[in-house]
């Protein structure tokens, strides 16, 4: 990680030409003028934002590379900088070619589960590639001063931070323009303000400015910088001693704590991240002297080498979680975060232990130098075909599949069922397709009938199935009726007249358990206490909530007498329905009624 230089004066600042200043907020504009051009062309379906991949590469050039051109230009008749915006555009639109490739291919897939990473990833590489690219500009080579790297890096930072904050103070301000003259009566602003073409526009010329203000005026971004600094300084002993502590209790405390949680490697990596992060702003690029006092400093060169220990436990519960469960997406980012700052926990050890005799930590540098281009290089690995997280995942998951559900809840194997479907993208839907000639698929048609579902859905959280289709895919005669719906622990066979019955309705509860993929459950209490059982038919394969039918026998025959659902703690009462464990919870107030309409007492 690079941290800020401490040698740069509050009122330091770039001079750029009129030309590049121009330039930049033009450049803005366009940035502006071209997303809207694209979702106009989306609402009138023009090629190529009618399409999806036409869509991820337009969005993925026009927010990548103005905004690298803007940070970095500093001569307009420099040959390297158009070359470089030029090899970052060529790059960018082959990594989102890959993306959106990975994200189609097949009707409902969720794309925000493959493009969001692909997002967040390809931004964090442009930003850490980003310094070594501006000192090539200034040096014309790859041999950029560490100062200066570290400059740069938070100069970006800072820099998109105040566009952002100028943006937003903007806008509240013509909003407030338009509140007052509202006031009179005059909406004109307001009506103004809310045309699609101004938003862009005048968004794209304030985030211009702003870049130019962080870039030209250093004074209020270097005051920011001054007091965030200070505050690490100030807590990274802290943070420091408790990463010993914690260290100092494990031999009394054990492991096994760490692994009954859910949450041990979330936590680990943060103070991982923290640590990094803290040492960094107080190491600055290394010309400060040294910032603590003797006994601090072994303080914190303390916490540094018990780095390793807190990036070796975190490794070793993300495997125990994909040993037990498999390799999902969500996995693979975190253990790949989890590899990077290994990478810094042990360069830091390494710098404490090399740096005595040469200053303070002062291997830091090339550590961070090294595992600049080792998150650059991941950054493109991971949207391309060679380190594909879909691929990964999709394979592990499928597997699991396969195993089936041994020990596993039924809601648990359908859950994984829909994210290899809906959310691994194109290798995750033809994942999904194999399984219909792998066990326990092609041998067990009511689980092939689930499969043969979830593939044919649009959406990942569909909602009820319309009543004609459902009709339509009902079973049709009592035999076919009587074998679909399981009956629970001490129930009675069911009635002929009612399964006669149920095949009568048409509502879509009832319906749903006449699907070949149902599970329901039959219950025969007699809950009026008049001697005769009622059938109480419960649905228990539903994602959310379990939902029952009540019919009792009039002289009409059966006939639907009340309806009761319950949320929460599905598996439990699921379970607790099919063992036949129903009882009945009688109120303390009766109903109330005036003027012949009820109302019922709450409790």
């Amino acid at each position: 990680m690079l941290a800020p230089s401490s040698t740069s004066s509050p009122d330091a600042g770039t001079a750029l030409s009129r030309d590049v200043r121009g330039f930049i907020v033009l450049l803005a504009v366009l940035q502006g003028g071209l997303l809207y051009l694209a979702e106009t062309g989306l609402r009138h379906a023009w090629w190529p934002f009618s399409e999806l991949g036409g869509r991820v590469c337009w969005y993925t050039l026009v927010l990548a590379v103005p905004t690298l051109m803007s940070l970095s230009v500093e001569r307009l008749d420099d040959r390297r900088f158009w070359q470089q915006a030029a090899a970052v555009a060529a790059l960018f639109l082959l990594l989102a070619a890959w993306a959106a490739w990975s994200a189609t291919g097949a009707p409902g897939l969720r794309s925000a589960s493959v493009l969001g990473p692909f997002g967040v990833t390809a931004g964090i590489g442009l930003f850490v590639a980003l310094p070594w690219l501006q000192c090539r500009l200034t040096h014309g080579n790859w041999r950029a001063p560490y100062a200066e790297l570290v400059e740069h890096a938070w100069q970006n930072a800072l820099t998109l931070l105040l566009a952002a904050a100028f943006t937003g103070i903007c806008w509240a301000v013509l909003h407030l323009w338009a509140a007052l003259f509202e006031l009179v009566n005059i909406d004109l602003f307001r009506r103004i303000l809310r045309e699609r073409p101004v938003i862009y526009l005048a968004t794209g010329t304030m985030v211009g400015l702003g870049i130019l203000i962080g870039r030209t005026q250093r004074r209020p971004v270097q005051v920011a910088r001054l007091i965030l600094f200070a505050v690490f300084k100030g807590l990274l002993p802290l943070l420091a001693f408790i990463a010993l502590l914690f260290v100092a209790v494990l031999p009394f405390t054990g492991l096994e704590p760490l692994w009954r949680t859910r949450s041990a490697a979330s936590i680990l990596i943060c103070l991982l991240a923290l640590l990094v992060l803290f040492v960094n702003a107080v190491y600055q690029d290394g010309r400060g002297g040294r910032p603590y006092p003797a006994f601090l400093r072994r303080l914190v060169e303390g916490g540094l080498l018990a780095l390793p220990v807190f990036a070796a436990l975190a490794l070793y519960a993300l495997w125990l979680r994909v040993a037990q469960y498999g390799w999902t997406t969500d996995r693979f980012w975190a253990v790949l975060i989890a590899l990077v700052l290994s990478g810094h926990a042990l360069g830091y050890a390494w710098a404490v232990l090399r740096g005595r005799g040469e200053g303070w930590l002062a291997p830091l540098a090339g550590v961070n130098r090294v595992l600049s281009w080792v998150v650059v290089a991941l950054a493109v690995l991971v949207n391309s075909p060679l380190l594909d997280p879909l691929r990964l995942a999709a394979a592990s998951q499928s597997a699991r599949l396969q195993a089936g559900p041994a020990g596993q809840d039924e809601r648990v194997y359908l859950r994984d069922l829909e994210v290899l479907r809906f959310d691994l993208g194109r290798r995750g839907y033809r994942a999904a397709e194999a399984l219909r000639e792998q066990p326990p698929f092609a041998g067990d048609a009511q689980r092939l009938a689930v499969l043969e579902r979830i593939l044919q859905r649009r959406e990942r959280y569909e909602g009820a199935r319309p009543v004609e289709e459902l009709a339509r895919s009902a079973v049709k005669t009592p035999a076919e009726a009587r074998a679909l719906i399981q009956l629970a622990d001490g129930a009675a066979p069911a009635d002929e007249a009612w399964l006669e019955a149920l095949l009568k309705t048409d509502g879509q509860a009832t319906l749903a358990c006449l699907q070949a993929d149902s599970r329901c459950v039959l219950l025969t209490p007699d809950l009026d206490g008049d001697g005769s059982a009622e059938h109480l038919l419960c649905d228990v394969g539903r994602r959310y909530g379990v939902y029952c039918t009540l019919w009792a026998h009039t002289g009409a025959g059966w006939e639907p007498a009340g309806r009761a659902q319950w949320h929460g703690r599905e598996a439990e009462v699921a379970a607790a329905l099919q063992a036949g464990s129903l009882g009945v919870r009688h109120r303390r107030w009766p109903d109330l009624e005036a003027a012949g309409r009820g109302a019922r007492l709450d409790d």
